[in-house]
């Protein structure tokens, strides 16, 4: 696996740039404007590199019965059209409409393959609730992969979140859960995104790109569920690992319905944008987010994956801090 890991992380450091290379050479690049975060055209697409790299990575696992098949076809076929949905839309845009019916298709067969979700524990019961569930998970599975295309917006922001929520994700299978059924697929998300992180760390060389972004979305989201069903308090840890992108984008959402703005056009209103124009700087808010992954949300999830904190309360603590740092930096209003 230590093979696999470090051959991962140079295919994607490798990868990336070449994909710079091609980017510069066809004249693929984010051009700077009202609604962006950043000020001189930048090459975009990198994030390829991350989704070829694992889906390959997963394929290796498969064969070598590291993976099992269901995940691998819940994961690989998921993961695979939500990247090409997001690749075509990043050359050539698809309507609102209809790129949101190919992201539930995506998460719909990611379900389907996944098979039976888990009744939730709730203050000492088990709730079920059916097919209710279902609609209710295949909703946060869309809701995920657009938030995380939301949140990529400043320089390694968006890679840095993977590395540390799947880094969560392994010390919660470890601790938690006594398995290490699923550390091989976080371990090569996590190879995946570094080697790509080089290229996108502030002042960043390359762009991630809605095939990228939309890719780490569905993949974050299924691991959550492959953890729920080994144990099912872990779906409370994966929220709370998370909360970040959850509050900020949810909230932002939220204040722009409620302000009749349309809610699927571009803009740079999040807690994020407005924190990173504050301090003048992408690495301090990228830098913050992470330490406030590591520093209190993953403690935080560890507590309620351990059984030492009820589920949903551990969510509300993990959450309010957030929800206040993002109505501090006006999550949802314009410049």
């Amino acid at each position: 696996m230590i093979f696999i890991v470090v051959i991962a992380f140079l295919a994607s450091l490798a990868l990336t740039g070449l994909l710079r290379r091609y980017a510069l050479a066809a004249s693929l690049l984010d051009e700077p404007n009202h609604r962006s975060s950043h000020t001189v055209p930048t090459p975009r697409g990198g994030g390829v590199a991350i989704v070829l790299v694992f889906l390959l990575g997963s394929l290796v696992l498969w064969q070598l019965n590291l993976m099992q098949t269901h995940h691998f076809i819940a994961l690989f076929g998921a993961g695979a059209w939500i990247a090409i949905i997001g690749f075509i839309d990043d050359h050539q845009h698809i309507p609102a409409r209809w790129r949101l019916l190919a992201h539930f298709v995506g998460a719909a067969w990611g379900l389907f393959w996944l098979g039976d979700l888990p009744s939730l524990p709730l203050f000492g019961f088990s709730l079920d609730l059916g097919w209710l569930g279902t609609l209710l998970v295949t909703l946060y599975l869309v809701w995920l992969l657009n938030l995380y295309n939301f949140m990529d917006g400043i320089d390694g922001l968006a890679s840095l979140e993977a590395i540390t929520v799947a880094t969560g994700g392994v010390l919660l299978s470890v601790l938690a859960s006594h398995t290490t059924g699923l550390n091989e697929l976080f371990l090569l998300l996590i190879a995946a995104v570094a080697g790509f992180l080089v290229w996108n760390f502030p002042p960043a060389k390359i762009f991630m790109g809605d095939a990228g972004s939309g890719f780490l979305g569905i993949s974050l989201g299924l691991f959550s569920l492959l953890s729920a069903q080994l144990n099912a308090q872990l779906f409370w840890s994966w929220l709370i690992l998370l909360a970040v992108f959850i509050v900020d984008a949810t909230w932002t959402l939220a204040r722009r319905f409620l302000q009749r703005e349309k809610v699927y056009e571009a803009h740079r209103s999040h807690a994020y944008q407005h924190a990173s124009r504050h301090y003048g700087s992408h690495k301090t808010v990228s830098l913050a987010v992470t330490a406030i992954n590591l520093g209190w949300l993953l403690p935080m999830a560890l507590l309620v994956g351990l059984g030492y904190l009820n589920g949903l309360l551990g969510v509300l603590i993990a959450y309010l801090p957030l929800l206040l740092l993002a109505i501090h930096f006006k999550a949802g209003i314009k410049e």
